[in-house]
């Protein structure tokens, strides 16, 4: 995991966890937590990587992805504000290398914490329970989305669901996407995702910038 460490966080941990944490592991979470700041591109783990620190995101996303043995890469999921891994937690709990690639997908500030607190946290603070365990399923259910859209859609209909997951994720219905990139998470050629894309536009669905996309209303 990257070390780019800022000191003082520009996001109030207190505020941001104060309906999701009690005070007293809130306090704990102050006191033994990094504050990274993190640019938008880096690779923050990395596939057979042995996992040391757990994130938690502040603010911004990362992409996790799984690739495989022709270096061939799928999305699997979003990280966003205020939630964490499961792929990590697992990593953490079982002392296994990780399986997957996360990406800050934008300027990202987190906190990492050692994975040394993870089994004491799990018995001394039942909220910190319960995100774990929220965590995993909403991850798993992520993943069930992905099974899904790969074996019941049909390609266009997935690249629509992963555009709207885009705007949904980022905020912004204008997404810095090359053709290329799209190819390369939905696991498909660059021609075909253009070939897609130019239909989405005739259809007045969105319109095509170099290396950006706008998303309309009625996608």
């Amino acid at each position: 995991m990257l070390n780019h460490d800022s000191g003082q966080g520009k996001v109030n941990i207190k505020e941001q966890f104060q309906y999701l944490f009690e005070p007293e592991l809130i306090y704990e979470i102050e006191a033994k937590a990094k504050h990274l700041s993190i640019p938008a591109g880096s690779v923050i783990i990395e596939i057979g990587q042995l996992i040391k620190q757990m994130p938690i995101i502040l603010s911004g996303s990362i992409k996790v992805t799984r690739i495989d043995e022709k270096g061939r890469e799928i999305l699997l999921y979003y990280i966003n504000p205020a939630e964490s891994c499961a792929m990590t937690f697992t990593c953490c709990m079982e002392h296994f290398p990780s399986e997957i690639k996360a990406v800050a997908e934008d300027d990202i500030e987190m906190l990492s914490l050692p994975f040394t607190v993870m089994d004491a946290w799990m018995t001394k603070y039942p909220t910190w329970k319960t995100f774990v365990m929220k965590t995993i399923r909403h991850r798993f259910n992520d993943l069930l989305k992905t099974i899904d859209h790969i074996a019941f859609q049909k390609l266009d209909e997935r690249l629509v669901s992963y555009l709207k997951e885009k705007v949904k994720t980022t905020g912004s219905t204008l997404l810095n996407l090359s053709h290329q990139q799209i190819a390369d998470e939905l696991a498909t050629s660059r021609e075909v995702v253009s070939r897609l894309l130019k239909k989405l536009e005739n259809d007045n669905k969105l319109l095509l910038y170099r290396s950006q996309i706008k998303i309309m209303k009625d996608m």
